[in-house]
């Protein structure tokens, strides 16, 4: 009913400030609302919502203050060296690669920070980082070390991990409790979201990181 509809539509909240452009919705499995953040993108929030992507050789930081339960989560992948080819951050090098790493990991913590959240009682889940294609190169593997290296680097807490292997996945998080439901999509055509991931990769390479993030 087109009345049931617009009532469901009017009680969604607004956003944090920022997240106006992030699509939105009640979930008709949970009645919660969720946002659902595409590659690229970041969510942030203090209410009871949560937080879905779909993932393939992506990787999501799910981040969260265990006091507050002010959290967040972030869908992101590392760019490949123009040079070589190869993620040169894997080398050692402070490349783009690393600086885009660093940005899209540091601007969902800082904005988790900024709500009011304590950076000693952060927890950190990461999901993703499949190898959905044989024929694809492993960038789901780079983005696992990265992502892992720099928690590692930060100081900050991983209490939990579902990485790897050859599955795209579902990721539902509910950051007021920390959990995570993951889904891996067995039947899912894998080269869907390698088409959306290459271009993504695509996207990124052909843009420059805007600038250096000091993470507070």
């Amino acid at each position: 009913m087109p009345g049931f509809a617009n009532k469901q539509k009017q009680e969604i909240p607004p956003p944090l400030p920022g997240f106006e452009s992030i699509n939105r919705y009640i979930d008709k499995h949970t009645g919660k609302v969720t946002a659902k953040i595409l590659p690229g993108e970041y969510y942030v929030t203090m209410s009871h919502e949560l937080i879905t992507t779909v993932l393939g050789s992506c990787i999501s930081a799910c981040v969260r203050c265990k006091v507050f339960g002010i959290g967040g989560m972030n869908h992101f992948m590392l760019p490949m060296s123009r040079e070589d080819g190869h993620d040169s951050w894997i080398n050692g090098n402070l490349s783009d690669a690393t600086r885009y790493g660093n940005y899209a990991m540091e601007h969902l913590i800082n904005e988790i920070l900024k709500q009011g959240a304590s950076r000693k009682h952060l927890e950190v889940k990461l999901v993703g980082g499949g190898q959905i294609l044989k024929n694809m190169s492993d960038v789901g593997a780079r983005n696992i070390a990265f992502a892992r290296e720099y928690l590692r680097i930060e100081g900050l807490e991983l209490v939990a991990e579902d990485v790897g292997n050859i599955y795209p996945r579902k990721v539902i998080y509910d950051p007021m409790t920390g959990k995570v439901r993951v889904k891996k999509l067995k039947s899912l055509h894998n080269e869907t979201i390698a088409r959306r991931e290459n271009e993504y990769r695509h996207q990124i390479e052909d843009t420059p990181v805007a600038g250096e993030v000091e993470l507070f």
